[in-house]
């Protein structure tokens, strides 16, 4: 199973990105998918997570600002951020977990991460 992001870059405070991550691979179905962050000299923390039903969650940080959603048809998540500050300057990375896969829909659920995208908020 592998996760693709992508939609990071450069934008002035205040501005809106939004990240896309599609895992592709043997899949039978995703749990939950999620963003984490990680900033330099700082651990990785978790963003916003939503499940397959569509039941989300956030960090203090974002809400209100971040709005995570997801297409199980698509297995793609996606985080739309809006009102950027520089504190959220971060490599973003998807994660998708407890993952059962199309040749063992019966288990152990797996975890997988994707590469990270860059994203900078800055004038």
């Amino acid at each position: 199973v592998q996760l693709q992001a992508s939609g990071g870059g450069l934008v002035q405070p205040g501005g809106s990105l939004r990240l896309s991550c599609a895992a592709s691979g043997d899949i039978f179905s995703i749990n939950v998918m999620g963003w984490y962050r990680q900033a330099p000299g700082s651990q990785r923390e978790s963003v916003a997570v939503i499940n397959s039903v569509g039941r989300t969650n956030y960090s203090d940080s974002v809400k209100g600002r971040f709005t995570i959603s997801r297409d199980n048809y698509k297995n793609t998540v996606y985080l739309q951020m809006n009102s950027l500050k520089p504190e959220d300057t971060a490599v973003y990375y998807c994660n998708a977990d407890r993952v059962f896969l199309g040749s063992r829909w019966w288990g152990p659920p797996m975890d997988f991460w994707g590469k990270g995208t860059q994203v900078t908020v800055s004038s």
